[in-house]
């Protein structure tokens, strides 16, 4: 029986998602996941046109397991403790992922693309807007304007940053504590948002 589009790509994306768990992002390959899957490189690049678009859909379900995540955390009434709470999240989920996350920061920092299309960038900041109502809440004195790039700074330090989680060959150069690294970010960040703004 012959099988569907919808079904060759299901297996493509599920294998694929595997493979990179298992062994790592550098190891995806249209080579690799021919040999993984049993469908040519041709099928492939039928699928998905490029390795870029296959990459691109495997980083939306990632981004859409860390929302998940996040998601499910039940809101303490403090804002500041939710910030803290998210960040302890997103260091365990990467910690737990790490090969999967390390294909999403590699792709945004070796990636050709100007512009990422509509739905991806939907769900970047849909992760970023769980921040929001909480960093807002802390710093409600703060114009909208700086409230909005300190944020920005914020996540994009915490994205950053988020790339050392998943270099296990960093353990031996250095005693920081992957676990605290993010949250000792955050709360140094914040510190010095609140005295500068006292200012």
């Amino acid at each position: 029986m012959t099988e569907t589009k919808d079904k060759i790509h299901e297996t493509l994306i599920i294998k694929g998602r595997d493979l990179v768990r298992r062994k790592g992002a550098e190891f995806l390959t249209a080579r690799k996941l021919s040999e993984a899957t049993g469908y040519s490189v041709g099928t492939i690049y039928n699928q998905f046109a490029n390795m870029d678009k296959f990459i691109m859909e495997q980083n939306m379900l990632t981004l859409d397991e860390l929302y998940l995540v996040l998601k499910k955390l039940l809101p303490d009434t403090n804002a500041y403790k939710n910030l803290n709470r998210y960040i302890d999240a997103f260091v365990a989920f990467v910690l737990s992922q790490p090969n999967l996350w390390f294909l999403l920061y590699n792709f945004h920092i070796c990636s050709k693309y100007e512009n990422f299309p509509p739905i991806y960038l939907r769900k970047l900041l849909r992760l970023t807007n769980l921040w929001r109502k909480e960093f807002n809440a802390v710093f409600a004195e703060l114009s909208p304007a700086e409230r909005k790039v300190s944020l920005q700074v914020l996540w994009l330090s915490m994205f950053s940053l988020s790339s050392f989680l998943t270099l296990n060959g960093l353990d031996k150069m250095s005693k920081v504590n992957k676990k605290n690294i993010c949250k000792l970010l955050l709360n140094t960040y914040l510190a010095g948002l609140s005295v500068l703004n006292k200012r």
